[in-house]
């Protein structure tokens, strides 16, 4: 992939994410997160009111990121990323990670990532954004 060859609209490609207990608490497990709201589905549904067990942010700010460095695999790096939460999802909620090119700087050789996480109704829970610089 050159800089020449990315058009404004270019889309990334869309990944759907489906966590189950097991996963959500491998993922807890290893960021050594404890709160229960990602695990304990009664406490999360006794004791904090959520609907069911809750989707991390940060996993979702990680399939974000993961959705940009699969597309740029070895013809750039990430420079900027950001992401925010708006909305909780849960345990059983199917979302879909992707972006498109927003802009584009031949000369720096830099393209700035809309990026989303979205539920399968199309409603973006997390969106974010990257700038990479391509290599040629």
């Amino acid at each position: 992939m050159k800089i020449a060859d990315l058009q404004v609209g270019h889309g990334l490609p869309e990944r759907e994410h489906t966590p189950s207990n097991v996963s959500l608490f491998l993922y807890n497990a290893a960021v050594w997160n404890a709160h229960r709201i990602h695990y304990d589905e009664r406490y999360t549904t006794e004791v904090e009111r959520h609907p069911g067990i809750v989707i991390d942010g940060p996993l979702q700010g990680d399939w974000l990121a993961q959705c940009v460095s699969n597309w740029l695999g070895d013809h750039g790096v990430l420079e900027r990323f950001q992401y925010s939460n708006r909305r909780a999802t849960y345990l059983g909620d199917t979302l879909v990670s992707g972006g498109r090119v927003t802009a584009i700087d031949a000369d720096s050789k830099r393209a700035t990532i809309e990026l989303w996480v979205k539920s399968i109704d199309g409603e973006i829970t997390s969106p974010g954004s990257a700038t990479v610089r391509l290599y040629a």
